[in-house]
């Protein structure tokens, strides 16, 4: 059975939430074992059984919309399906929002109603450029009444960037260069958790959980593009009851 993470988050009952590891599934290396992404050379017959098995293991009320990602800040609504985008929102119960990771952040968001939720998917261009704020416009509630759980993403003492990006971020998001650490000449290490936090501060959540993975030092758990390169990706999901799900 995959071996999933299930959100630390005081979300309503109406809202269901996993992120998967690496754990559980049948695609041989380098994509051992659990990849969901067919964008990545696996045997496309080995990610159908695993995402069979993901259905099943989490009790999905439907197939996921799975996206095209593109380190972009569009946010696919409901009826988009297969599209190009790095995030997606419903409010429409037992329609399944996902997106797919490999060191890049997960951020899975809900409102305090219980009526809203949506899928994130953060790199640190996508945070630069404003991919969470997007989703959050997509909800008809003050940010105050929105929670968030950021998922299983490159850690802190792991994610070395270049002084152009700590730059960049400076410029667009004031009291970020809390979030780098020098790591050598010209280099520093970036905190994607606390980016990503400071952004939603900045927009007036407060209920922001999850954190504290690496998905670079954790290889037995994780895929981590940055490590290996070939590899896989797990998908973080999050969807609304119908009432009838099990």
């Amino acid at each position: 059975m995959p071996e999933l993470i299930r959100p630390s988050w005081p979300a309503p009952a109406s809202v269901k939430a996993v992120s998967t590891t690496r754990l559980g599934g049948v695609s041989a290396p380098p994509w051992n074992s659990f990849n969901l992404a067919h964008h990545v050379e696996d045997d496309p017959a080995a990610v159908r059984e695993n995402r069979r098995r993901l259905a099943e293991a989490a009790g999905l009320p439907g197939e996921p919309a799975w996206l095209d990602q593109v380190h972009g800040t569009r946010i696919a609504g409901e009826g988009a399906r297969d599209c190009t985008a790095d995030g997606r929102f419903t409010t429409v119960p037992g329609s399944v929002c996902a997106v797919l990771t490999a060191d890049c952040l997960p951020v899975l968001l809900c409102n305090e109603a219980g009526t809203a939720v949506a899928a994130v998917h953060a790199g640190w261009r996508g945070l630069l450029d404003g991919v969470i704020e997007a989703a959050l416009d997509c909800f008809p509630d003050p940010p105050s009444a929105i929670m968030a759980w950021l998922g299983p993403a490159i850690g802190p003492d792991a994610f070395e960037v270049g002084d152009e990006v700590r730059q960049a971020f400076l410029q667009k998001q004031p009291g970020s260069g809390e979030a780098f650490s020098a790591h050598g000449t010209g280099k520093w290490l970036a905190d994607l958790y606390r980016l990503a936090a400071g952004r939603l501060k900045a927009r007036g959540v407060t209920g922001i959980y999850g954190g504290g993975y690496c998905t670079f030092t954790d290889s037995e758990r994780f895929f981590s593009y940055r490590r290996d390169g070939r590899t896989g990706r797990m998908a973080s999901l999050v969807w609304l009851d119908r009432g009838d799900d099990r």
